[in-house]
């Protein structure tokens, strides 16, 4: 690991944190409170903002704020002037560097071995807790845009409708983005006048909506997340937008009722549904990738509910599809995932995120569309149901009824008789 972080402060420092200096050998501490950082993503500014807690760098957390959201991260320093933040599961980090002056410049940048990917510089400065405009220096806002929006992107290939939930108080705007893939996270911002912008930072690359309030009460503007990542969109308010039917979007092959597959866990054994564990047992197989934010937010949900009710017939199997093609980097960045969030279910690794790859090595799914994708079979090795995406907690009521559906037919599924030898030999031949 250090030999990573040496290579990539080589390669220029990655973004966050100010100190005060220590007054007997001058070695910089974290200034502890709220900052405010400013990502650059192609002409746009992003900003960010986060706390630091902590008396030194050894003992610090690294809190990002957006809305009511908190995610928190260790800081680890680097030197006497710069510290590293790793993004948790996601193999991505900030490196900051300390300036003279007490504010912090640096990068956001991929930890992915030989994937150097596009930097996103930033800087960031202590004491500032608002988001992109300073008080005092409010416009009025020309509109109330809290409600459900109904989202179409423009794009030179088709771009599925996303689905808004916006919630507006003065000039304060937060809310969450809905697609068939999932949801943004919880997105923090303004209006000012006829004009609104949203921004999110959670660990993975931040994102911005930037927009404009037309004289006809739509709304059109632009989706950031990358340097070349940009999307136009237009909006309508409609209180009957709604989403695909998510378990309706990907499902098996005509005639086949089974999955199958072979991939090795995390200590490089072949693991099969075949295999004497799964039979007779309820399983439920996670398609998922560690750079992935609803992958997280999914297994999240799943480790838990799987350690509740491991006993009573069911097992799971998260399948890694990576970054980088390679089992020994797998190990590694899923074996971070397994730690980070307790899972005690079986954790695969599956080859390179690829979707038209996905589906060339599960071939009985009519196609892959989103990580994470949701498979749940029965005691039969059948599969009954296929969820594709995943909505997380910010979405209120998606989430509620996701979250009861799943215990609903994962009870109705384990209440099931487990079939006897014969069957399973019969399937055997």
């Amino acid at each position: 690991m250090k030999t990573r972080i040496i290579g990539l402060l080589s390669l220029g420092l990655v973004t966050l944190a100010s100190f005060a200096t220590y007054a007997d050998d001058h070695v910089p501490f974290i200034k502890q409170g709220i900052w405010r950082g400013v990502f650059r993503i192609s002409e746009n500014e992003v900003p960010f903002n986060f706390e630091l807690k902590g008396k030194d760098p050894e003992h610090a957390v690294f809190t990002l704020i957006n809305g009511t959201r908190r995610d928190d991260f260790h800081v680890e320093r680097l030197g006497k002037d710069s510290l590293f933040i790793k993004m948790n599961t996601y193999d991505a980090a900030l490196v900051a560097k300390i300036e003279s002056d007490g504010k912090i410049s640096g990068e956001y940048r991929s930890l992915v071995p030989g994937l150097r990917g596009n930097s996103l510089p930033f800087t960031a400065e202590e004491g500032k807790s608002y988001r992109f405009v300073e008080p005092g220096k409010d416009i009025a806002p020309a509109a109330d845009l809290s409600g459900k929006w109904e989202f179409k992107g423009f794009s030179k290939e088709a771009v599925p409708n996303k689905v808004a939930i916006l919630k507006q108080t003065g000039n304060k705007l937060t809310g969450v983005i809905m697609q068939v893939t999932g949801d943004s996270r919880e997105l923090e911002g303004t209006v000012q006048g006829n004009e609104f912008v949203l921004s999110g930072f959670t660990g993975p690359s931040p994102k911005i909506y930037k927009g404009h309030i037309n004289e006809d009460g739509t709304i059109s503007g632009e989706i950031s997340q990358g340097i070349y990542d940009n999307l136009k969109f237009t909006g309508v308010k409609d209180a009957k937008a709604e989403l695909p039917d998510p378990y309706q979007l990907t499902h098996l092959k005509e005639g086949v009722k089974r999955l199958d597959f072979t991939f090795p866990d995390l200590s490089g054994k072949p693991v099969s549904l075949t295999d004497e564990k799964y039979k007779g047992k309820v399983v439920i197989v996670e398609l998922v990738g560690t750079w992935c934010p609803n992958c997280t937010d999914q297994t999240v949900f799943l480790a838990p509910w799987f350690d509740k009710n491991k006993d009573r017939g069911v097992e799971a199997i998260a399948i890694g599809f990576e970054q980088k093609d390679d089992l020994e980097y797998g190990k590694y960045v899923l074996g971070k995932l397994r730690d980070k969030y307790k899972v005690k279910y079986d954790i695969l690794f599956g080859g390179l995120a690829d979707k038209r790859l996905v589906a060339d090595k599960l071939p009985a799914l009519n196609k892959f569309i989103a990580y994470p994708t949701t498979i749940i079979i029965d005691r039969k090795g059948e599969v009954r149901e296929i969820y594709t995406g995943f909505t997380g907690q910010v979405t209120g009521k998606y989430y509620d009824e996701y979250a009861a559906k799943f215990n609903k037919v994962l009870n109705e599924l384990i209440a099931e008789p487990v079939p006897d030898a014969d069957y399973f030999n019969a399937q055997s031949k």
